[in-house]
């Protein structure tokens, strides 16, 4: 079961960008608290991780520091002196965003419940996150239903598929209000973050298109916005209706395979790692779906991302998954050169090629892989 984040914006990774550093200074009030409490404050600046401390003085305390651009930071409070490194998941931890300015963090007693004011970013990602909660809601309550689940559920492709389809609505549903909030709010940084969010594994560039293109020409003119052109400009090159990229690697005997090799059939090219859970829980609908359809000039290619040193895994999985069909991989984790090629940002991730060579689907999973074999191959 591929895991639905359904993203709480304030998560979002964004890339370096190369800009001229700019100041942020954030007060904090929490109650009365005084020594040994300690404020520690984490955030990124380029591929740097900062994290500052400051001590806490009847309930004050302060931060200053340099940054690219509004970016994620997290304000942990240690109550009791014990040290950063002492704390754990329990921790009481607030998530949001610094940018340049004066910030203020108010509370009558904790981190957790603080409120940001000064900041538009913050204001912003308070109300897209209210309007995301109930949907954020409702996946807890069906990632609950899968923990809860036997294991004969587990391995069941049915309860799967039925557990997929479930989320798959929910993910529906969190693009829509993401995509109305960026075509709502055209100069709100935020709304550049929420492109990243918007295409999932599976962007469609059209659409992105549509997005990027609302944004103000203040907002468009920001390295992050600049960025993610480029990057929406690279998906085009693997998006529905071209021809897929072409690219040869090893097989599980070292033998060199190249796709095109496979023209004249519908190819499900296919990727995956023996370490990733959810692959290893999609390949019973993939194997089913190669049985149904490999006498109808249908066969599958794999490119596993595993390590060089976890071959031995990567033969393991495909002999114990039952994936009788052609496996190729370089062995080189993300760095994978056809897992590049096409973009790869998580797995598992799959192209449906037909036979001229052209993508005509992507990202097919449990019952909409046969769905899609059975539009093109019959029952």
């Amino acid at each position: 079961m591929k895991k639905i984040l359904l993203y709480i914006i304030l998560l979002l990774p964004v890339a370096a960008f190369a800009q001229e550093p700019e100041t942020f200074v954030l007060k904090g009030k929490i109650g009365a608290l005084n020594a040994p409490a300690k404020a520690y404050l984490a955030y990124q600046v380029g591929a740097t991780k900062v994290i500052d401390s400051a001590v806490i003085t009847n309930g004050s305390f302060s931060f200053t520091g340099k940054i690219l651009n509004p970016t994620n930071a997290s304000l942990l409070l240690d109550h009791k002196g014990t040290g950063l490194i002492k704390t754990d998941s329990t921790a009481d931890v607030l998530n949001f965003y610094v940018e340049k300015g004066e910030l203020s963090l108010t509370s009558p007693d904790s981190a957790y419940k603080a409120v940001i004011t000064g900041s538009k970013i913050n204001e912003d990602s308070k109300r897209l996150i209210g309007q995301l909660k109930p949907i954020n809601d409702r996946a807890k309550v069906l990632n609950a239903e899968k923990k809860s689940a036997s294991e004969a559920q587990l391995n069941s492709a049915d309860f799967q598929n039925k557990l997929e389809a479930k989320f798959k609505e929910l993910q529906i549903e969190q693009k829509a209000v993401i995509k109305m909030f960026i075509l709502s709010n055209p100069n709100s940084y935020l709304s550049i973050l929420a492109l990243y969010s918007v295409g999932g594994p599976s962007p469609d560039p059209a659409e992105l298109d549509t997005l990027y293109n609302s944004l103000s020409p203040e907002l468009k003119n920001m390295e992050a916005a600049k960025v993610f052109k480029t990057q929406l400009d690279a998906l085009r090159t693997t998006s529905v209706g071209v021809m897929a990229p072409d690219f040869t690697q090893n097989d599980v005997n070292g033998v060199p395979v190249k796709l095109s090799s496979f023209r004249g059939k519908y190819v499900l090219l296919d990727f995956w790692a023996s370490w990733c859970g959810p692959c290893r829980e999609e390949n019973p609908n993939v194997v089913k779906a190669y049985n149904k359809y490999k006498d109808k000039n249908f066969t599958i290619l794999s490119v596993s991302l595993d390590k060089q040193d976890g071959r031995n895994n990567w033969l393991a999985a495909i002999k114990n998954d039952g994936l009788s069909w052609t496996q190729v991989s370089d062995l080189k984790f993300w760095s994978n050169e056809a897992a590049a090629l096409y973009s790869i940002t998580s797995i598992p991730s799959n192209f449906l090629i037909d036979p001229s060579g052209k993508i005509i689907a992507k990202d097919l999973r449990g019952g909409d892989l046969e769905n899609m074999l059975e539009q093109v191959l019959g029952k």
